[in-house]
């Protein structure tokens, strides 16, 4: 249940909508098995075995996307079209054209897709809809974008934006490596990666690499030299390591095993520890993303 990344977002604060009340709309979009004439389904599914729809605990909420879709690759579909078109060429003595050859495709593609295996994959978020924030557990924006999107469906009102800081992530990143530590309770870990802004995009990275003294004087070099950070790993507090993109997304998102031994203390049974290690996770973003938030300058003002 620990989240791995953090597409980041932030909500009104608070957010004015009431737990049942919110849990009510979600049902409009539950997830059902993907019918066998259709390529993919999604729909909201209990984030803990057996509960409901939004779990919450203290005043944070958690809820998952599930999404399953059909497995039919191109490759399968194109071996079986050459057949079929192989054997009207032999009983009408001509190739099929451009337009029949669609067709086949298409009709070739309905025909295989119920027997096509299935794969279920499911996206957690995090709502805090008294700090404002939301953060959903993928590591892309168009993964982020697809549980976003079905949420807009499902509810009145969304009033979603993504977060915005002072300070871009890029030359705050670039302003930290050229000084050789980050602000605050932050600290350099040992992965980076810069590109260079022309066409070429020509790119160097360290992973698992003290990034100090005679590296450190290489990438002061290729900052001088016009390139920027685009990824940057960093522990806050020795407590939590992640990597920070120019996009102001948080990967490779580790809790440290100090937080997760404090988690076990504090359950006995499994749906205990399910309690406990969410309790945790949640207490830690809400004392983290401010922080992070400040070494970027903060919170970008919206415009009048």
């Amino acid at each position: 249940m620990w989240f791995k990344n953090l597409q980041l977002y932030r909500l009104p604060t608070p957010w004015p909508i009431d737990l049942a009340k919110f849990e009510e709309q979600l049902a409009r979009g539950p997830f059902v098995r993907c019918p066998s004439n259709q390529p993919l389904s999604r729909g909201w599914t209990p984030p803990r075995e057996g509960g409901a729809l939004v779990y919450a605990l203290e005043r944070q909420w958690l809820i998952a996307l599930a999404v399953e879709q059909r497995l039919l690759p191109a490759s399968v579909i194109n071996e079986e079209v050459a057949e079929r078109a192989a054997a009207i060429t032999e009983q009408q003595g001509y190739a099929p054209g451009r337009k029949e050859l669609r067709e086949l495709r298409e009709r070739v593609g309905e025909e295989l897709l119920p027997r096509a295996f299935t794969r279920r994959r499911r996206t957690f978020v995090w709502l805090d809809p008294v700090g404002g924030w939301c953060g959903i557990d993928a590591a892309s924006p168009a993964k982020a974008e697809e549980v976003i999107e079905h949420l807009r469906h499902c509810l009145d009102e969304f009033p979603l934006k993504p977060l915005h800081t002072q300070h871009s992530p890029q030359a705050a990143m670039a302003d930290w490596l050229a000084g050789g530590e980050a602000p605050g309770g932050f600290s350099i870990d040992r992965d980076c990666e810069l590109k260079a802004v022309g066409e070429e995009k020509a790119a160097v990275r360290y992973v698992r690499h003290p990034l100090g003294d005679e590296v450190g004087a290489e990438i002061k070099a290729h900052l001088a030299a016009g390139k920027l950070p685009t990824r940057l790993a960093l522990t806050w507090s020795d407590r939590i390591s992640f990597v920070l993109s120019e996009k102001l997304e948080v990967k490779r998102l580790a809790f440290l095993d100090l937080l997760k031994e404090e988690a076990e203390k504090n359950a006995e049974r499994a749906d205990e520890q399910f309690d406990a290690d969410f309790a945790l996770m949640t207490g830690e973003f809400s004392r983290f993303l401010p922080q992070l938030v400040e070494i970027l300058g903060g919170e970008q003002a919206e415009a009048a």
